[in-house]
């Protein structure tokens, strides 16, 4: 059976505008982005704080579009359900903040939402390997988690063409929807290209659009896709 590949577009809110949140919001959606990527930190997993549940409430009922919500914060499961209630249509936790994230997994979907499983730039993938089956997004980092602006990890391109290959491989004789391969960290026109054409589906990208005038995030969205 050969791969569905998809070609998503997430806007990662971090870069936006804090103090037109709503505004930076809307133009994203009025320029055709897909998915609206949510980063949530600690300042314990990774180094900075940012965005909690009551932002992600505050923010649902202003957008249709899918709340992509990445949970950079240690004991992730303590922290579900909140998310869940406030609007999250998916919730990404990182393998290395959760020993017990197969439970985690099967928890976000009890819930009643997508899974994702994030992997730091020094996590293999095999370590994922036993949980792609609770998984519905992938999500291979691409830069160390925790600041926006950093520069693209070329290293990771092998890992993204590897996931590929378990993962249509894996899935190729089983009914279970494919996880998608979703990449965060540095993605711009150039690097989105390197990551298509090693397999990736879903490309989180902040600055490469929100450092743009309103008026340009079309263009910059469609850079971003190939076209």
């Amino acid at each position: 059976m050969p791969s569905t590949r998809q070609n998503i577009v997430a806007a990662s809110l971090l870069a936006a505008d804090f103090a037109a949140f709503a505004d930076e919001v809307s133009a994203v959606e009025k320029a055709g982005i897909d998915w609206l990527h949510i980063d949530v930190m600690d300042g314990h997993f990774v180094p900075v704080m940012a965005i909690t549940a009551p932002t992600v409430a505050a923010l649902r009922p202003r957008t249709k579009l899918p709340l992509d919500v990445h949970l950079m914060i240690e004991n992730p499961s303590a922290h579900i359900a909140d998310f869940a209630k406030a609007g999250a249509d998916c919730l990404t936790i990182h393998l290395e903040a959760d020993c017990h994230a197969h439970r985690t997994l099967t928890e976000i979907r009890r819930l009643g939402i997508k899974s994702g499983l994030a992997l730091n730039p020094g996590t293999p993938l095999s370590q994922a390997e036993p949980l792609l089956h609770l998984c519905d997004v992938l999500l291979i980092m691409t830069v160390n988690p925790g600041f926006g602006g950093q520069k693209f990890l070329h290293d990771q391109v092998p890992k993204i063409a590897a996931a590929r290959e378990l993962i249509d491989t894996k899935f190729t004789a089983s009914n279970e929807a494919r996880p998608l391969i979703s990449i965060d960290g540095g993605i711009n026109p150039e690097t989105a290209a390197i990551c298509r054409s090693a397999g990736a589906d879903v490309y989180g990208a902040g600055s490469a659009i929100f450092a743009a005038e309103q008026h340009q995030y079309a263009a910059r969205i469609a850079g971003i896709r190939g076209e």
